[in-house]
């Protein structure tokens, strides 16, 4: 397969550069502020354990996005109180790529997205999630970008 990197969504103030170090996130990119405490910022890659570190180090919701050649995004959320769910982008891609779509149904990946997004204190938009979870984009960031809105999540414009 090929390149990986990736984006993600916390919802903190918090200085991010040496907490994301810390969790085990390389390359890391400038954050970029959105509104209500909430940032994004691109890395090269991360680890198992970096989510779920960042998350418990901060006590912040995240929702982390690690793209295969811009073809594919593997999507992972948590929030402090346990509350976690992953998806996939770009569907039809993924499946040239043989990634077992049986492995994210659609409904139980809206359904935990939903649910992360409540207990982030946002206001999801089910139906935008969704088309962001079964639609296809020359560019998966493109479908990050959607799903980031239909999640919710202030100041971010479907171009994200």
């Amino acid at each position: 397969m090929g390149n990986f990197g990736g984006s993600l969504a916390i919802g903190s103030p918090a200085e991010l550069r040496d907490l994301l170090k810390a969790t085990g996130y390389v390359g890391i990119e400038d954050t970029d502020v959105l509104a209500e405490d909430w940032q994004t910022v691109e890395f090269a890659d991360a680890d198992q354990r970096s989510l779920p570190g960042l998350v418990e180090k901060t006590g912040a919701p995240v929702v982390m996005v690690s793209f295969l050649d811009s073809d594919v995004g593997f999507v992972e959320a948590m929030t402090p109180d346990g509350g976690a769910w992953d998806g996939l982008l770009n569907r039809g891609m993924a499946e040239s790529y043989d990634i077992p779509l049986e492995d994210f149904p659609v409904e139980p990946v809206v359904a935990g997205a939903l649910a992360w997004s409540e207990a982030a204190g946002l206001t999801s938009d089910a139906e935008v999630v969704r088309q962001a979870l079964t639609g296809s984009a020359t560019f998966a960031e493109e479908l990050y970008g959607l799903l980031l809105v239909g999640l919710g999540i202030p100041g971010v414009s479907s171009a994200a």
